[in-house]
């Protein structure tokens, strides 16, 4: 049956700040405390779902979580009004203020898990929040997320939506950064690619010293079972644990997959050799095409600095692959290198595009981050939400949208400001007229 894959971009949200919350992550610790500009984030990433769309690709928006988030503070056991919350809570505990005020959700890579119909015994798309327990911010966000994922692919007859695992560290997941599909073509049956950092039931297997490992490998075969793959449409590998240590805290940082292309870094997994033999193996109607980048071309520091394999890789309508990525791989000399001699390497991947995601990239998340991935039949498509996808006046309505509600520059002092979180309000309340998401905010209810 005849499908293609969509993309679904994270809009940023108002309150886009420089916490320093993800341990783990180089870019996220680097730029801790740094002044933020929601307005221009929202803008770049727009700016590139635009851009795609004009390409030809189909590009569809998901919505920001509310933020400062004040229910999860009063659960904390903080109470009052939320003028109240706010003040004690920025007096008492400026990081717990900064979590529950991360705009986190703008990478929507780690939002949930994503499985199409070719590969499913019911035949249906599912999808499966992720718990993101590995850090407190993230962690808040998988109810939404869910809401969110339902008022946009909301008809039961296509879509299975499934809760987040248990939110407890031997189910940690951290959603399609640590997935991948490979397929001959996107309607016809696929292998699933889970990568995780470590076995939580087993503590003497490898795993890193320095750095958390987010994903399990009971998290991913627990996802595998709820989506319903057969064992022949799917393949576990383990990502290398010296390579987690060395700020890789996901697989979309040190490799990208699309059709039969992997697009992978050497020391992405701990056996590289028995993993593309399974996945070439598993892969039917097609053979695998590995596209390894090297340690002597580019250092996996280099890909941390840059963001190499933070990409999207697309299909061209001639079967070409095109790579999209952020413009901090052009100021790493041996990546733009690397990346001029691949378009003319003759190879599947035979064109480059940059991006200026900066806002994205000084916390550590780059264009693939920024997105995640559906494959839908033409009828499934019917059936998402349109008014999530992107057009020519919908983009002029969001940016007009942002330039309404958004700062242009936020410091940590500004989150406890009672008036940030009306602004917030007010402008995701308008959003949900615009995107017709119903009252998916607890606030509007």
């Amino acid at each position: 049956m005849a499908a293609h894959e969509l993309n679904f971009d994270g809009l940023v949200g108002p309150t886009h700040n420089y916490s320093g919350l993800s341990y783990g992550n180089v870019a996220s610790e680097e730029n801790v405390m740094a002044v933020s500009n929601p307005k221009e984030a929202a803008k770049q990433g727009l700016k590139k779902m635009k851009a795609l769309q004009d390409m030809g690709f189909k590009q569809g928006i998901l919505a920001p979580h509310h933020r400062p988030n004040t229910d999860v503070l009063r659960s904390l056991g903080f109470s009052g009004n939320d003028e109240k919350v706010l003040a004690e809570v920025s007096r008492v505990s400026p990081v717990l203020l900064a979590a529950v005020s991360s705009a986190s959700c703008m990478w929507t890579a780690n939002a949930v898990t994503v499985s199409p119909s070719a590969d499913t015994l019911d035949g249906k798309v599912h999808f499966t929040a992720a718990n993101l327990n590995a850090k407190f911010h993230r962690s808040i966000e998988h109810e939404l997320t869910s809401s969110i994922m339902k008022a946009t692919f909301g008809d039961e007859r296509y879509f299975a939506h499934h809760a987040a695992l248990p939110s407890v560290s031997q189910f940690g997941d951290e959603g399609a950064a640590n997935h991948t599909r490979f397929c001959s073509d996107y309607g016809n049956e696929g292998v699933e690619f889970f990568v995780y950092g470590r076995r939580a039931f087993d503590e003497a297997a490898p795993k890193p010293d320095k750095y958390p490992a987010r994903q399990t490998l009971e998290a991913s075969e627990a996802i595998a079972r709820l989506h319903q793959l057969p064992e022949d449409r799917v393949v576990f590998a383990q990502q290398k644990p010296s390579t987690i240590d060395a700020g890789v805290f996901h697989n979309d940082v040190i490799a990208v997959g699309n059709g039969n292309v992997l697009f992978y870094h050497e020391e992405a997994f701990s056996d590289t050799e028995h993993v593309l033999s399974e996945l070439d193996r598993k892969l039917k109607g097609a053979s695998l095409t590995p596209v390894k980048v090297s340690s002597g071309d580019v250092t996996v520091d280099e890909v941390v600095r840059s963001y190499l394999f933070n990409s999207q890789l697309l299909s061209k309508p001639d079967g070409s692959m095109m790579l999209i990525v952020p413009t901090e791989c052009k100021e790493v000399a041996s990546v733009s290198s690397f990346l001029d001699q691949l378009v003319a390497s003759g190879g599947p991947i035979n064109q480059v595009e940059m991006f200026d995601l900066k806002q994205s990239m000084q916390n550590g998340g780059g264009p693939a981050c920024l997105r995640l991935r559906v494959v839908l039949t033409e009828e499934e498509q019917a059936a998402v939400n349109p008014h999530v996808m992107m057009s020519d006046q919908l983009f002029e309505t969001l940016n007009q949208w942002v330039d309404k509600h958004y700062r242009d520059r936020l410091t940590a002092d500004d989150l406890a400001d009672i008036a940030l979180l009306r602004e917030s309000e007010a402008a995701l309340d308008e959003l949900t007229q615009i995107l017709q998401l119903g009252s998916i905010y607890p606030f509007q209810k």
